[in-house]
């Protein structure tokens, strides 16, 4: 099937399908993404995982057989078999109503939602939601909805979206330096194989893009770490995110953010040019 014969009603025989992993939080892979981001020190056995540090977790083991040409695993398993060539993590909501402390053992029932398409500016784009109940003990801690978006290769010569701009004037804000290492690292802690974070010739000469890309995962997990970092007392209890446009290993970008007057906080990524990347918001206890 090829994204000319792209058949929706196909792709939705996927609604509803279910699958359940088990996994444990190993204090060395906690220890590891706390390296990863510059900390000192990791959380220790027992302590509260941090919010979205749970992605390194539930790993999608394929074997090197099935694997497709983009390093993902061949589409048609728990995920549709979209064909379009190129796929993004596009956002996500997040609830907290628990933890998952370090060194437990923890589930994730996860549940296709709903398989759309859209047109947008640069063609059809096919829409994946997944939704993730991550347990511990048989008690809820964190509920996801995982939007994936899938669209074809950009013709020749086109033209990219508009930029937007950032909403607004930021209270706080920290220049990240998306080098080689730091996605490689987290492409190894999440078990990632999409060559899109690691693999330069692939991601230029094939996807058309003019670097590496950050992992969107990774954009809002610095997003978080900025919250925290400037409001260390915050119980985060509702995390949304949404990508607006990629940011590459070629230039710093900045993570931004503002506490405002309802309580909530607003966050976001621009690149070097002051465009806007990612847009979240967050909910405090």
């Amino acid at each position: 099937m090829t994204s000319d014969t792209n058949d929706i009603t196909l792709l939705q025989q996927w609604t509803g399908k279910t699958e359940t992993l088990h996994d444990v939080v190993r204090p060395e892979a906690v220890a590891a993404l706390a390296a990863t981001l510059d900390y000192p020190s990791a959380p220790p056995h027992g302590a509260p995982l941090p919010p979205l540090w749970h992605w390194i977790n539930f790993w999608t083991t394929a074997p090197q057989s099935g694997l497709g040409p983009d390093g993902h695993a061949r589409r048609g398993g728990f995920l549709p078999p979209v064909p379009q060539p190129r796929r993004m993590w596009a956002g996500g909501r997040l609830t907290f109503p628990g933890s998952v402390p370090v060194g437990a053992a923890i589930s994730r029932t996860s549940t296709i939602l709903d398989i759309a398409q859209k047109s947008g500016a640069g063609g059809q784009l096919t829409f994946v939601t997944v939704r993730h109940d991550i347990r511990h003990d048989g008690q809820l801690a964190i509920t996801e909805e995982h939007d994936i978006v899938y669209r074809d290769l950009p013709a020749p010569g086109s033209a990219g979206p508009a930029p937007k701009m950032p909403p607004g004037e930021a209270q706080w804000t920290r220049k990240i330096s998306p080098d080689p290492v730091l996605l490689f690292r987290y492409s190894a802690l999440t078990f990632n194989g999409h060559r899109i974070h690691y693999d330069r010739s692939y991601v230029t000469e094939v996807e058309g893009y003019p670097g590496l890309i950050v992992h969107g995962p990774l954009i809002a997990t610095l997003l978080m770490e900025l919250l925290r970092d400037r409001l260390p007392q915050a119980r985060v209890a509702a995390f949304s995110f949404r990508a607006v446009s990629p940011l590459f290993d070629t230039a710093p970008f900045s993570v931004n953010g503002r506490h405002n007057a309802d309580g909530t906080v607003t966050l976001w990524a621009a690149n070097s040019r002051g465009e806007l990347a990612m847009q979240a918001e967050a909910t405090l206890d």
